[in-house]
């Protein structure tokens, strides 16, 4: 047996029915050439051949005295992990993202390896896709995107791939931080108790500052400025999915026309989706949303290392001029990275987990409504540069759906693939009514950028 680590169990903890812990991934596939009808029912057969899981998806839960572990089940059961599924007529993208928006609903069996793969035929035009969700405990999202393409390859040609659950284990690497991983920093102030408390006074400077800067400059984020918003009231169950492909390269020509970091522009992009989206909803806050970003804090061409820290970022949606309001986040981006990059590893994850501590603390006890560090997350993934075949099947799109929390009502993750990013938004469906609308306010966020860049 292996026990869970402490960020590992938590995320056992905080699950209830209303807040399911489990990551998901939808890949959307088209038919390989002369490819006939029964193909997704023999490739649903080749599947159920490979009956034996490696680690971790071997691995159930047990507990003693108070903490989990992982154990083998020696009585894995293919037919409860892997399900062979098809859309209702007529097999519209809507219909795909209603079925995935009930399957992420559902809390998964924890006397099983808490993991499934949905096969689902039946999407038009000679279609396929592929659902696959994992609870946080087991993986992380960034390994779970990670184990999904290695799944894949870039050779059309190649055959009988084995599905995730099949594939040998890698050695386990040093990941990006997920949407949820703040929960997981939030521990860590509990670790290494000598270098932790080494870094308080740096810690404790800093959260000053950014308080004064916040008083000074109400377009600086401090980490009490998040305002009151539907986003931050509490969840049920229900989920709803909504996901789309834009292109890399109009983003690419923003950010060039306006002097802006790709992640820049999607932030901007989010914002004014965010705006409109509220204002449509009667529901606008007068202050700006913030939202939690994972950035790169990385100086050199390293690969190495791990140096990724997670930052609060102004969106900007106070204002209505999109290019007024991308120089807001602009500012708001630098000097946040700014701040982090002055300071130690050790200085950097305490400073993250200090500011994140008040949404930590809500969402451990719901004692603190008030305290709000953040209204929503958005996070941008790396994903395949080069085009992706599973069996023969191309893959047409990779979209993260991922987790809302009690008080972070929707989580909004990108995934580079090829020459697109793929927006996966996973909301509350009863807290965050017609989330779907966000798609649209997205592609008017992104023509009112290229009007205000002149292109």
């Amino acid at each position: 047996m292996k026990a869970l680590s402490p960020a590992d169990q938590l995320f056992l903890w905080l699950e209830k029915r209303q807040q399911p812990m489990h990551v998901g991934g939808l890949q959307l596939f088209s038919f390989p050439e002369g490819a006939g009808p029964k193909y997704v029912t023999e490739l649903a057969e080749l599947l159920r051949t490979y009956s034996e899981p490696e680690y971790p998806f071997n691995q159930r839960l047990t507990k003693r005295l108070g903490s989990y572990y992982w154990k083998e089940d020696h009585h894995f059961d293919l037919e409860h992990h892997f399900r062979h599924e098809a859309l209702p007529k007529p097999g519209r993208i809507r219909e795909l993202l209603t079925h995935i928006s009930a399957e992420h609903s559902n809390l998964m069996d924890r006397q099983r390896p808490l993991w499934e793969c949905h096969l689902i035929e039946g999407v038009r035009g000679r279609r396929f896709a592929l659902y696959n969700k994992a609870h946080h405990s087991l993986i992380d999202g960034m390994s779970a995107i990670r184990m999904a393409t290695r799944a894949l390859s870039n050779d059309p040609n190649a055959k009988d791939l084995p599905p995730w659950w099949a594939m040998q284990p890698k050695k386990r690497e040093a990941t990006s931080p997920t949407a949820t991983d703040f929960i997981s920093s939030l521990t860590q102030l509990s670790n290494s108790a000598g270098k932790q408390l080494s870094t308080i006074p740096t810690v404790i400077r800093e959260v000053y500052k950014s308080v004064q800067q916040a008083n000074e400059n109400p377009d600086t984020v401090s980490i009490f400025q998040a305002p009151q918003c539907i986003l931050n009231a509490p969840i049920t169950g229900s989920r709803r999915f909504a996901a789309q492909s834009y292109s890399m390269d109009r983003i690419k020509a923003i950010g060039k026309a306006m002097r802006a970091t790709m992640n820049d522009v999607v932030l901007a992009i989010c914002g004014s989706a965010l705006r409109n989206y509220l204002i449509n909803q009667h529901a606008l806050p007068d202050q700006p949303l913030i939202a939690m970003v994972p950035v790169s804090l990385r100086k050199d061409d390293s690969e190495g290392g791990n140096q990724i820290a997670m930052i609060l970022a102004n969106l900007g949606t106070h204002i209505a001029d999109p290019s007024d309001r991308l120089s807001v986040i602009k500012a708001s981006v630098k000097d946040a990275k700014k701040r982090m990059s002055q300071m130690t590893p050790e200085e950097a994850l305490n400073y993250t987990a200090l500011t994140m501590a008040p949404t930590g603390l809500n969402l451990l006890t719901g004692l603190a409504p008030g305290l709000q560090a953040f209204n929503v997350v958005i996070s941008n993934v790396p994903g395949p540069k080069k085009a992706c075949y599973w069996n023969g099947a191309k893959l047409e799109g990779m979209y993260p759906v991922s987790i809302p929390l009690d008080g972070i009502a929707l989580n909004i993750t990108l995934l580079s693939y090829e020459d697109q990013l793929e927006f996966g938004l996973t909301a509350c469906r009863r807290t965050l009514p017609s989330m779907q609308r966000l798609l649209d306010y997205l592609e008017n966020g992104i023509k009112e950028l290229e009007v205000a860049a002149d292109l």
